[in-house]
């Protein structure tokens, strides 16, 4: 949490002359009120703007410029080789989408992003103005601004370079928290998937040229920070940049691995954790260059920043600092003021100052051998990055001097020779810019975050170490101290281990690891079975005992995964919970074909002088799996119970062609569970299976398409939509999800329908005593009741209560048609229709409870059951609507586009309206139409099983085409199609004047 005191600064000149949104969205400068008391909005440093997301806030980003001003006023204007290297302030803006819904409606992603583009466009135009300006004469203006997006804010600032008013060369760094970069966070919207297409679409292709000049988002960094486990809001695999973006132009990278903050964070901790506000903040400094008209650095320079900031620094990817490094200590050395170990031979330092004076321990690097692997660790609860007082890791090799050469070009010099002549000498690289942090763990830690020195990690493969001779420690304490320090080399055959195991056993029996007694510093054991995002593990080390002697520290674990960037740091580890965010399903498969098996591995440190083994154990945890089934598979839930309703209304359509009786939804229920919803489940399981990979393979090997046939080998296009199918996974263990997911469906199903039952009555009750009536009224009503309300087999084939003005109906649904067309969204009237189908089930069961006749009863089972597939619907429609009344709120009146299509709305409505009539479907008996309406329930539980995560704004319309052939068999009945049919359904199949008294 930060404490701060913000200035928002609002630009009212930023009206309707620079943009169409100006009286939606507003612009701010936000100032710090302890360190900038100017409430003046002028121009001073950097342009940075903060995007909020979906409901969010424009005064999130105060944290972030709080970090940002006290930094600078603390340490940057205070050090002129920053200032000379081209580092100066920030100038933070921030925007106020008024708390826009942006992740559920596409069109407001869209605006958002258009009006951010307009806003970018007048901040650089303040810098054009003299009298807004404090900055350097001889400064070129700048011509980009840097990004900072917050959840769907993070999208909006990709959406951004895709849009037609976008100014070329206006963005160049982008850096996004939380935000849901592979996909969208609900499929609920069309627009909103189809935004989302453009969007990725325009950015894969982009990176897919050949050549730079072809690629407009060359210089474009994209960097993506995920809270991991804890954010409960978007699942964070879908921060992940591999889809969309190569390694050379971004990374995704989660906040527990970030050192110095070491933590996960919710979806809103992103913007207020004050450990990852400090590591932005800082970053973004490091970028900056204030004298190119971009007020950044190179791309490829600022990847390197980005990479040493938010990293571990133990990733392939990272590039050690040692080579472009130049010798900066020449050390000539006398065997009594140093130590030359043995080869092979560990250094283990557990007091620091000994000989009162310098002391170079040096360690012989051992020859590169290409079949034999070795790595040089290092470990200290020392600070050795740079300036260090206490102890400095050199690099060394001999000098060899050519004739007329000079060591003199070597700045510093170690003397441990005493002035002896003839000592030999090494010319010595400091290794303290690749130092890599690591959470202190002692007997005490609970937390890696806490706040403790961190301990200092070196490690170099034998391939960075070729040009050397020596590693030399040097212990510079001038007085005894407390301090260790461990190093050694070590054989990667020994200190990694690849454990095969099947995911199938792994969650059957478990795995158990010994980390044997002569286990080097570190040991790394890989896990290639493990790589879903589905699991969650429970680990558990043995104890440790160090004999006689004190551990120099408790054993530290750190898990990670290759790609995306996740690391997660275990200290004093004793038991620890495995979660990762490796392969997750409906994720679009890598740009690239990875070039490491994408895996969890567990890496630990642990004393080596202890010399005692270690026992591992890992378990599945069932409790922490299903938790991360629900958050993975949420949609789920609104997609594949349709696919029961769907079965069950195809069953009721069925018996009642056949028989003339419209059973009630839960013995439609029961007859389908014992037929048609455990053969399509079953059928549903063997497609999983024929899509599932042997194992998570390259993009190029994978199988793809609906029915997994393999691609041509020469084909090189990535198929990025292969996991929309079904439950969105590959795995060949998770087809059993199915069966599952079918059976939670049912027990859904019957839940809603009870619901319903339930809120049904709720309304019965008040109305059924409101227009009770004496029982010689009621006899009335039963000896004029219609003629046609019944045939001699009991069936209904007129209506079951007297219908409204068909005069009024009409108007009312064509009014309903135009608010529409111009000024509703049809998810409006589609909850209208929901409403006035609820008050049509009610006044159905009054009279199936006041009488026994089966016409009644048949047509309050039928409007039951359409009520309830309609009540599926609703949550797809929900959200837009929600967009609908928050903009009214805001008094904007921009009618949504792509929401006024009345067909889309209309099948339901003249449904609905026609059920108000209490006209009765008619029997198709063996009219061939009785298939059409079988196969269109059938079309629509496997579309719903299938698509309906990935594309749930389908299901309103294919449930609107099934509507649309009710209102048919309305309209024909059993006479084909001519005008009485079509005033039949106006006037619910009944005159007025056709009521005759019975005998």
């Amino acid at each position: 949490m930060c404490w701060s005191k913000p200035i928002y600064v609002k630009f009212n000149d930023f009206d309707t002359e620079h943009t169409r949104f100006a009286s939606k969205y507003s612009l701010y400068m936000l100032k710090e009120g302890d360190v900038d008391v100017d409430e003046d909005p002028k121009v001073k440093g950097v342009p940075i703007l903060f995007i909020p997301g979906n409901a969010g806030s424009y005064k999130q980003a105060r944290c972030l410029e709080f970090q940002a001003a006290t930094y600078y006023h603390n340490v940057i204007k205070h050090n002129p080789e920053s200032l000379r290297s081209g580092t100066t302030s920030l100038d933070f803006f921030t925007v106020d989408f008024n708390e826009d819904f942006s992740a559920f409606h596409g069109q407001t992603l869209l605006d958002q992003a258009e009006y951010v583009n307009d806003a970018v466009a007048y901040i650089l135009s303040l810098y054009h103005d003299s009298r807004l300006v404090q900055r350097g004469k001889d400064l070129p203006d700048p011509s980009s601004v840097i990004l900072i997006g917050h959840s769907m804010g993070g999208v909006v600032a990709r959406a951004m370079l895709t849009m037609p008013n976008y100014q070329s060369n206006s963005i160049n760094t982008i850096i996004t928290m939380s935000a849901p970069h592979a996909r969208p966070p609900v499929s609920v919207d069309s627009d909103l998937v189809h935004a989302y297409q453009k969007i990725d679409d325009y950015w894969r292709q982009a990176h897919q040229q050949k050549w730079a000049n072809d690629n407009p988002l060359w210089h474009v960094t994209l960097i993506s920070i995920a809270g991991g486990g804890l954010d409960t809001v978007v699942p964070s695999d879908y921060a992940s940049l591999e889809s969309l973006v190569p390694d050379t132009h971004g990374f995704t990278v989660f906040t527990s691995g970030i050192p110095n903050v070491w933590t996960g964070a919710d979806h809103i901790q992103t913007t207020w954790c004050v450990q990852l506000m400090k590591a932005i903040m800082r970053s973004t400094f490091d970028i900056l260059d204030v004298h190119r008209p971009g007020q950044t650095k190179p791309r490829s320079e600022r990847m390197r920043i980005f990479k040493k900031w938010y990293l571990t620094g133990m990733e392939g990817t990272i590039e050690k600092a040692l080579p472009q490094q130049e010798a900066s200590t020449l050390m000539p050395l006398e065997r009594e003021a140093s130590s030359l170990l043995k080869p092979g031979q560990r250094l283990a330092l557990r007091e620091l100052g000994q000989q009162h004076g310098l002391k170079a321990y040096m360690m012989p690097i051992p020859a590169h051998d290409p079949l034999s692997s070795t790595t040089f660790t290092l470990l200290s609860d020392q600070s050795l990055f740079q300036n260090s007082e206490i102890l400095e890791v050199l690099l060394c090799s001999t000098i060899s001097p050519q004739p007329g050469q000079s060591p003199n070009r070597i700045s510093m010099s170690l003397d441990l020779s005493g002035g002896a002549p003839g000592s030999p000498r090494l010319a010595c690289k400091s290794a303290s810019q690749d130092i890599i942090a690591l959470p202190a763990s002692t007997r005490l830690s609970s937390f890696p975050f806490e706040k403790n020195t961190p301990m200092s990690y070196l490690q170099y493969d034998s391939s960075d170490l070729e040009d050397y001779r020596y590693v030399a420690i040097v212990d510079k304490a001038t007085e005894h101290q407390m301090g260790w320090l461990l190093a050694e080399f070590s054989s990667d055959s020994k200190s990694s281990t690849v454990v095969n195991l099947g995911l199938q056993r792994l969650l059957s029996f478990g795995l158990r690891h010994k980390l044997p007694a002569d286990r080097p510093l570190v040991s790394t054991v890989h896990i290639p079975a493990l790589h879903s995002s589905l699991l969650a593990f429970n680990l558990r080390l043995g104890p440790q005992t160090c004999g006689d002697e004190a551990e120099l520290f408790t054993p530290l674990l750190r898990q990670y995964l290759e790609e995306p960037h996740e690391s997660k740091y275990f200290v004093n580890v004793k038991n620890a919970n495995i979660s990762l965010h490796g392969v997750a399903p409906f994720m679009p498969p890598p740009m690239r074909a990875q070039s490491k098996a994408n895996h969890v591995s567990l890496q630990m440190w642990s004393d080596p002088t202890c010399d005692s083994s270690v026992n591992m154990s890992l378990d599945v945890d069932i409790a922490g799996s299903l938790g991360k089934l629900v958050m993975r598979y949420r949609l789920v839930f609104a997609a594949f119970p349709l696919l029961v309703v769907a079965l069950v209304l195809r069953k009721q359509f069925t018996l009642y062609d056949e028989t003339g009786i419209f059973i009630t939804f839960a013995e439609a229920m029961d007859v389908c569970l014992r037929s048609s919803i455990p053969v399509l489940v079953l059928a549903l399981s063997l497609l999983a299976i024929s899509m599932s990979a042997p194992d998570y393979l390259p993009p190029a090997v994978q199988p793809s398409g609906l029915f997994g046939g393999a691609s041509n080998s020469t084909e090189s296009v990535v198929d990025f939509t292969k996991n929309d199918l079904l439950l969105g996974s590959q795995d060949q263990i998770f087809w059993v999800l199915v069966p599952l997911f079918g059976l939670l469906s049912v027990g859904v199903c019957v839940l809603v329908n009870y619901a319903t039952l339930g809120l049904t009555y709720l309304f019965y009750l008040p109305y059924h005593y409101l227009i009770l009536r004496p029982a010689w009224a009621k006899m009335e009503d039963i000896r004029y009741a219609p003629l046609d309300q019944a045939d001699s087999s009991g069936r209904s084939i007129g209506p079951t209560f007297s219908p409204s003005s068909p005069r009024r109906r009409l108007i009312t649904t064509c009014i309903l048609l135009i608010f529409v067309s111009t000024l509703i969204p049809y998810q409006f009237a589609f909850l209208d229709a929901v409403l006035v189908q609820l008050l049509t089930c009610t006044r159905a069961l009054r009279l199936a409870k006041s009488s026994s006749s089966m016409a009644y009863h048949n047509f309050y089972n039928y409007s039951h059951s359409i009520l309830v597939l309609m009540l599926w619907v609703l949550p797809i429609n929900i959200p837009v609507l929600v967009v609908w009344i928050h903009n009214l709120a805001v008094h904007w009146l921009t009618p949504f586009s792509s929401h006024h299509n009345i067909i889309s709305i209309m099948p339901y409505l003249i449904l609905v309206e026609t059920l108000t009539s209490g006209k009765m479907i008619p029997q198709l008996h063996a009219s061939p139409a009785r298939y059409v309406t079988n196969i269109a329930f059938f079309g629509l539980a496997v579309y719903a099983a299938v698509y309906g995560v990935s594309y749930a704004y389908m299901l309103h319309h294919f449930v609107n085409g099934v509507f649309a052939w009710l209102v048919a068999i309305h309209i024909w009945g059993s006479g084909g199609v001519d005008l009485k049919g079509m005033k039949e359904i106006l006037e619910g199949g009944d005159g007025e004047g056709d009521t005759k008294k019975q005998p």
